[in-house]
């Protein structure tokens, strides 16, 4: 949630903040008055109960027939006391459900605009050319004897897949690589759980607008995961912080892809399940933009290990989801397509996430302030898309690269047969 305190000394860029979404601002408003109103009825009721309790000693002190009337009167002032704290849960509940309907505040730096309004920040290291013609992820993995989408189609119907032999090893080799990485650069290595409460989920940001990517498990009220980044924020929930923290989540994830059928459905690059190695930092609010910075270094530095060009943008407001103020994504050249696509995202979300869930750390006076949230993904089973597509031969071997080599085992994956 944003704060309410940036909202009363400055509704105008909460407002600008809807507007570079492309969200409606009028919500701003509706909140701005939901606020109001619970302070008003808080008053009340605080008035009122102060009132109750010298009231109280009145009674206490007199006697007959005055007693009586002073009974009386207090059964009037209990009531209104009941209802005046009815007044004031109803405001409660009714700010809490505007306040929750508010995305982040977008960072003033970030590209107004949807999907296709980012702008690029830098192009890092030139496509390959060829001197062949290229095959693509699929058509490579299939000969290599690492991908099956047929079988996964079979067993679990669409965008499903498995990572057979020497896939499911690269897969592994990548992500043991991102661990390895992470860790050295002082992050705590957690596996996650995949089911999630409600709760949490929301207190990430992820039932809002983005709801239908979620799969939910009704009967038992669980939601799995789409990253790591969900159950890294539920850990610390309802705790107070001694310190920074930084933890690198792997895990499984889960996601619908609702609203994105007939896009990428060759392959793996948008399917229902794939497993990933996600940052996760939580620190001071005015440290978040250099750990955004950060995360963004380390994302680069793994880019770097597998070899392959790439470019970074600065994500429009309105592809930001509901809890980031800003997003860069790393996209990857894929020869195939003779276009970069996405591999990487880091975001910062302030404090939007903690405020929701509660996370707190002590400032220099002891006294608990909300903490700042940031995440990053660090690898993914989709690298290995630009992995065989930017490093293949012409007769069907990947070339693996340099960094890779001793968690594969293998300097080279040739084709089966």
């Amino acid at each position: 949630m944003i704060d309410l305190k940036v909202l009363r000394e400055n509704p105008e860029a909460v407002r600008a903040s809807q507007r570079a979404r492309g969200e409606d601002e009028s919500v701003v408003d509706a909140l701005l008055s939901a606020d109001e109103r619970r302070r008003a009825a808080v008053a009340r009721a605080d008035t009122l109960r102060g009132e109750q309790k010298s009231f109280g000693k009145q009674v206490g002190k007199a006697r007959g027939e005055e007693r009586e009337a002073l009974l009386a009167k207090g059964k009037e002032l209990a009531a209104e006391v009941k209802a005046a704290e009815a007044e004031q849960h109803a405001a409660e509940e009714d700010l809490d459900r505007l306040h929750r309907v508010v995305p982040n505040v977008v960072h003033p730096d970030a590209p107004e605009g949807g999907e296709d309004d980012y702008v690029v920040v830098k192009h890092v290291g030139e496509p390959r050319a060829f001197d062949f013609e290229v095959k693509d992820h699929l058509d490579l993995g299939t000969r290599l004897g690492a991908i099956d989408t047929e079988r996964g189609a079979k067993v679990s119907g669409s965008r499903f897949y498995f990572l057979t032999g020497v896939g499911a090893r690269l897969e592994l080799a990548l992500l043991n690589l991102a661990v390895a990485q992470a860790t050295a650069a002082g992050f705590s290595l957690m596996v996650t759980p995949t089911l999630v409460r409600p709760e949490i989920m929301a207190g990430t940001g992820f039932l809002g607008e983005h709801a239908s990517e979620v799969y939910r498990l009704r009967d038992d009220d669980l939601y799995l995961v789409g990253t790591s980044e969900v159950p890294l924020a539920g850990y610390h929930a309802d705790e107070i912080l001694d310190g920074p923290r930084r933890y690198a989540g792997w895990s499984s994830c889960y996601r619908r892809e609702a609203g994105s059928y007939g896009k990428d459905t060759r392959g793996i690059i948008r399917v229902h399940q794939f497993n990933k190695v996600e940052m996760f930092s939580y620190v001071r609010p005015e440290d978040a933009e250099a750990e955004h910075a950060r995360l963004l270094a380390w994302e680069e530095e793994m880019l770097a290990k597998v070899e392959v060009p790439y470019r970074v943008i600065d994500t429009a407001a309105g592809d930001l989801g509901t809890s980031a103020a800003r997003k860069f994504d790393c996209e990857a050249w894929l020869p195939s397509q003779q276009a970069y696509r996405e591999l990487t995202s880091t975001s910062n979300c302030t404090t939007f996430q903690a405020r929701r869930l509660n996370i707190r750390y002590r400032d220099e006076d002891g006294k608990p302030r909300v903490v700042a949230t940031l995440n990053g993904t660090l690898a993914t089973t989709r690298w290995l898309v630009a992995i065989l597509e930017n490093h293949q031969n012409a007769d069907g071997s990947v070339t693996v690269p340099a960094a890779l080599r001793p968690y594969l085992g293998l300097d080279v994956i040739r084709p089966q047969g």
